[in-house]
């Protein structure tokens, strides 16, 4: 069966925007909006959803998509004069159909590659000219890898720097069951607190109320327990020094109007990152940053899961 369909094809989505549907031999798949060059779904060859999108996102412009991956460039959060995250993830994205060659060997991998350039009305609010040039795809396990190519094109010779997160929202079975290995002892900038800078503790991260803090220099690789699903998620990333973790907690949840009064019990954000020393690029110069996400089944010793055996696993 699953031979029989298209690879990537073409599809409405929501409210009739434009989205890319990849599917992988063994039954896997992921969706792009071509709205904010937006990942929305991720589903293991069993159709499991792995990412969580809010039932109350309207997927309406400009509002950007609430869940997913949304793409926080050129500025994370409020740390600028932009609107927060910035504007790539309420722009409409175009299907590039000439990208320039990958010198990784992603050929094998069934893919999708959008760009983004800028109108003249977003060079008035950010005065650059740049190429924002998108790969996502699904590997044969069922990986889902993300590489953002940033490239500077001002003809004035003027250098840019910006902010980029993969704002990633995990799908989690109960966010009081969940923990975050691989940020043990690291610095952090905690948002709660003006981003006044602390120390993590020796422990695996755990959640019993609002955490929005900002990890720095992490390790290429962070790994998310869900005991009850009995699944660990694992992030790794190369180019994005920086990680993210937030889930907004019941108060929150309840003042956002895209997002139900319960809905944070079942998500939690982790992000690759590049925001503590904004990245600068000369004219003609390029930035990457990838992300791979990996679903394994948790192993378990002893009744623990084995945080070890994942984080120092292939």
């Amino acid at each position: 069966m699953s031979s029989e369909r298209a690879a990537v094809e073409l599809a409405k989505g929501v409210n009739g925007l434009e989205k890319i549907i990849i599917h992988e031999t063994r039954g896997s798949s992921a969706e792009v909006y071509l709205y904010g060059g937006h990942v929305t779904s991720w589903k293991n060859e069993h159709g499991e959803e792995l990412l969580f999108v809010s039932s109350k996102t309207l997927f309406k412009p400009p509002k950007p998509i609430r869940g997913g991956i949304p793409l926080c460039f050129p500025q994370f959060s409020n740390l600028g004069p932009l609107e927060s995250h910035g504007f790539a993830r309420n722009k409409f994205w175009s299907i590039d159909t000439d990208p320039p060659a990958f010198p990784t060997n992603s050929s094998s991998k069934e893919h999708i590659d959008l760009i983004l350039k800028p109108s003249e009305e977003d060079m008035k609010i950010w005065p650059h000219s740049y190429e924002f040039r998108l790969r996502v795809a699904l590997g044969p396990g069922g990986d889902l890898m993300l590489t953002s190519r940033i490239r500077n094109t001002n003809s004035d010779g003027k250098p840019f720097s910006f902010t980029f997160a993969y704002h990633t929202y995990f799908s989690v079975s109960d966010i009081s069951e969940v923990r975050v290995e691989g940020l043990e002892t690291l610095d952090y900038l905690d948002n709660q607190k003006n981003r006044e800078r602390f120390t993590e503790q020796g422990d695996a991260i755990t959640f019993e109320g609002e955490v929005d803090k900002i990890y720095l220099s992490t390790p290429t690789k962070i790994a998310i327990l869900d005991h009850e699903r009995k699944r660990t998620f694992v992030l790794r990333k190369d180019g994005l020094p920086d990680a993210v973790v937030w889930n907004p907690w019941d108060k929150k949840a309840k003042a956002m109007a895209d997002f139900g009064d319960d809905e944070y019990k079942h998500m939690l954000c982790v992000e690759a990152a590049a925001i503590e020393k904004p990245i600068t690029l000369k004219p003609g110069e390029e930035w990457r940053g990838r992300l791979e996400l990996s679903a394994v089944p948790s192993s378990y010793c002893s009744g623990q899961l084995d945080p070890q055996r994942v984080l120092q696993g292939s």
